[in-house]
């Protein structure tokens, strides 16, 4: 198995308000499992799922709700690998390509983050600049070349 098979497939979003685009703010939420780590919700993709089915999916199971509009995806993958810590957890995996989409929440959305199987503790939304203070180290290249991409675009 070449390296490149050992990343898991994954769908992330950038999810902003449903005040979008007049006010810019973006999800954030903060996960049950590691301390003071901060996230996009994103998820794994299943055998057989297209990245659309997943990012759906995924909303609905991890921020209880899959009440969204597509706003833009991210032209390719990105991949990112995971910590020693994590990847022990992980196996046989060594970290995730993902697809990334901006997704606004639709004005009936409502945010359960108390789903089924919760990931996270408390989540918020903040500003572009301060999703890169509070995120995962690890993540923060991914994260930073996202974003980059939806400012370039002007949807950011």
């Amino acid at each position: 198995m070449s390296k490149k098979d050992l990343y898991r497939p994954n769908v992330a979003m950038i999810i902003v308000s449903n005040s979008y685009p007049e006010k810019k703010e973006i999800f954030i939420a903060q996960r049950n499992d590691l301390s003071d780590v901060w996230q996009f919700p994103q998820g794994g993709i299943d055998e057989g799922e297209d990245i659309e089915e997943a990012l759906f999916r995924e909303l609905e199971e991890e921020i209880g709700t899959k009440e969204v509009k597509i706003v833009a995806e991210y032209p390719e993958w990105l991949s990112y690998d995971f910590p020693d810590r994590i990847a022990k957890k992980m196996k046989p995996w060594v970290g995730q390509k993902q697809r990334y989409f901006l997704v606004k929440l639709k004005k009936k959305a409502e945010i359960n983050i108390h789903t089924k199987h919760p990931e996270f503790s408390d989540y918020k939304f903040v500003g572009i600049d301060d999703v890169l203070h509070l995120s995962a180290s690890f993540k923060k290249n991914v994260y930073e070349k996202v974003i980059e991409y939806f400012k370039d675009e002007d949807y950011l």
